[in-house]
């Protein structure tokens, strides 16, 4: 009989939930210990190749990072690697987690207190020594946050490295929550050519706080109700001749405070719009209508969350909101993915764009 079960091993139950999640960690939870606190090639084999496959299950997208935090805690951190839609996700595990003694469990990598931060990638130093900022301030888009850092050795030819140096200096000493959402455009590049004044990228931190407590002030309490809205309805060609069709809220796209819903949900639904030149049928159109429409009921205008456009074209159709915030559509659309799977092909992103600059297709010139 033991040797039947060696052929044919008990499948294992499957990762539905947080606290399968934990479940499983906790009856491996000292093998992961001994794994982290050894080191080295045993992290990525005994720990990484085997609780990623279950973090991927639980939720695609997210990722593992381990270390020994002190002489008898390890830490456990669980990062959406900088994908926006994946953060709420992280946030969501680490607070899931039971206490486990000796373990940290952390939500996207922390910022680290450094005060002499220095990371060495492929013979690249990147600290303060290296690295400075300055800001690029915009009439037309007053409240962005565009910064530029300065890498005093950049060379063109080693840019992608330099580029994820400095990503990766900025994760850990701003944390990785702070990187990805507070800078609306990052751009790195060598000394400036002209007599641009440099801040030490020490003082990026303080910078970055004062630009965003500045931004709340000035938006907080900012909602908008559609009910009384105009919508236009948009026909133009495809290069390949077929139709597109939009439907578009003009009033929201005139309003002069779209910078108090920064973030963008688009979502994709896919369909075969074989022999109706890229128009999906009457069946395909009605469920659209009320996948829409189920969004619409959990992410209301009065809440922070404005439905501003549609198009359909090409087998595809977008929907865009703007948003107050990026966790709860985030949530909402994961769900709603899934109660609709088999049904709809859909995909999503979140992403900043304060003054809705993706949507200007739609504004007339």
């Amino acid at each position: 009989m033991s040797f039947l079960k060696k052929l044919f091993p008990k499948k294992e139950a499957p990762i539905n939930t947080y606290a399968d999640f934990w479940n499983w960690f906790q009856q491996h939870e000292k093998a992961y210990f001994n794994a982290v606190k050894t080191g080295g090639t045993r992290v990525e084999k005994d720990l990484f190749d085997k609780l990623s496959p279950k973090l991927q299950e639980l939720k695609a997208g997210l990722f593992l990072v381990a270390g020994m935090y002190d002489e008898h805690t390890a830490e456990l951190i669980i990062t959406p690697d900088g994908i926006i839609k994946n953060i709420v996700f992280a946030e969501e595990i680490v607070q899931a987690a039971p206490v486990i003694e000796g373990w940290k469990f952390t939500a996207l990598k922390p910022a680290l207190d450094l005060p002499d931060m220095r990371i060495k990638l492929e013979g690249y130093v990147f600290d303060k020594d290296h690295l400075s900022f300055y800001s690029n301030d915009s009439i037309l888009y007053p409240d962005e946050i565009d910064i530029t850092i300065s890498y005093q050795d950049y060379k063109k030819e080693d840019e992608t490295t330099i580029i994820n140096g400095t990503y990766i200096f900025l994760d850990n000493t701003l944390g990785e929550l702070n990187s990805i959402t507070t800078i609306d455009n990052l751009t790195v590049q060598g000394l400036p050519q002209t007599k641009q004044e440099l801040i030490p990228i020490e003082k990026l931190k303080d910078f970055l706080i004062w630009r965003q407590k500045e931004f709340l002030e000035k938006y907080d309490g900012h909602r908008h109700d559609t009910e009384n809205d105009n919508y236009a309805g948009l026909e133009a060609q495809m290069p390949n001749g077929w139709p597109l069709i939009a439907v578009v809220n003009s009033t929201l796209l005139e309003w002069d405070a779209k910078a108090s819903h920064p973030w963008i949900l688009h979502f994709d639904i896919a369909y075969d719009g074989q022999g109706r030149n890229g128009l999906p049928d009457n069946d395909t159109y009605q469920l659209m209508a009320v996948f829409e429409e189920a969004v619409m009921n959990e992410l209301k205008d009065f809440e922070g969350y404005l439905n501003i456009a549609r198009e359909t074209a090409n087998n595809k159709r977008t929907v865009y909101f703007a948003c107050k915030d990026f966790r709860k559509p985030s949530k909402v659309l994961h769900r709603l993915i899934r109660e609709y799977y088999g049904k709809l092909n859909i995909s999503y992103d979140v992403f900043k764009d304060k003054y809705w600059q993706s949507l200007n297709k739609f504004i007339s010139n």
